[in-house]
């Protein structure tokens, strides 16, 4: 049965309910809003993204919007500061569309990374993040360098549990710990110059969802198709899709395959 925004609206609202958040949908821009009474901040879902993800995972995608919905409000009504929890600082990568400040106007503070990615900046909370704008920094007299560079220190930290699985003789590694900072380890550069030399063919890297990273031994032309395949697979399925599109790494730059494979001769046919 095809679910319609109003249906949709209606499973959401019986989520929901709460005497402290007023609840309001938008039927033109097809929006479902949940925000404090108090303070009017919120949270705006937009409903066609939630019914593909419900049509394709049924209860279990609700529930998970629920778990989000639900702490990124309680961490709305909360201060919290970067001094002492430097430890808790991390780069968090998002799709080059990704709104630069937040919904009240505050300025995010972000980093250029790729044409199709940016890099952003958390203060993790435990069961979430809050992602930091310049407001945070000057409260607190933080540079933005400093900021950065704390991040950075922190990335490289992190573990990196990878899982293989061969197909056509191409090799691909899956790391998938759901900490939030899955597709951050992109940012590991000594993790990539790591893999780059024991890697028999060329090191290809995929980032469609914030909870997962491919690292791609592309040993033959079928590599870069089956890891697109891969890609489009996990975008479709991500909770914060990143992008679709996969990466080659060579000198330390991260250059789409699209672009790349223009470049790259054809390998000839046996029958040529």
């Amino acid at each position: 049965m095809k679910i319609t925004s109003i249906k949709m609206k209606k499973i959401l609202e019986d989520r929901f309910q709460n005497d402290e958040w007023k609840i309001t949908f938008n039927r033109d821009k097809d929006t479902f809003r949940i925000e404090w009474k108090e303070s009017g901040k919120g949270i705006t879902i937009t409903l066609p993204n939630v019914i593909a993800k419900y049509e394709n995972r049924g209860e279990e995608a609700i529930d998970e919007l629920e778990d989000h919905v639900q702490e990124a409000l309680r961490i709305m009504n909360e201060t919290h500061y970067l001094t002492g929890k430097e430890q808790y600082i991390y780069p968090v990568i998002r799709a080059g569309s990704f709104p630069t400040e937040t919904e009240n106007g505050k300025k995010l503070v972000y980093s250029d990374h790729t044409a199709e990615t940016r890099v952003y900046y958390a203060l993790d909370l435990g069961k979430s993040y809050q992602l930091i704008d310049e407001d945070m920094l000057q409260r607190e007299g933080w540079t933005i360098d400093r900021m950065k560079e704390i991040a950075s220190f922190n990335v490289r930290s992190l573990p990196v549990d990878i899982k293989k699985d061969t197909v056509y003789e191409n090799d691909f590694y899956f790391h998938s710990t759901k900490d939030g900072y899955d597709a951050s380890r992109i940012l590991n550069e000594v993790l990539l110059e790591k893999l780059k030399a024991e890697f028999e063919g060329e090191l290809a890297i995929s980032i469609p969802h914030q909870d997962v990273i491919i690292f791609a031994d592309i040993k033959n032309p079928e590599g870069y198709d089956i890891l697109a395949q891969m890609a489009m697979k996990f975008f479709a399925e991500g909770t914060v899709p990143v992008t679709s599109l996969s990466f080659l790494y060579e000198d330390k730059v991260l250059e789409p395959i699209f672009i790349l494979a223009q470049k790259k001769p054809k390998q000839k046919r046996k029958d040529d």
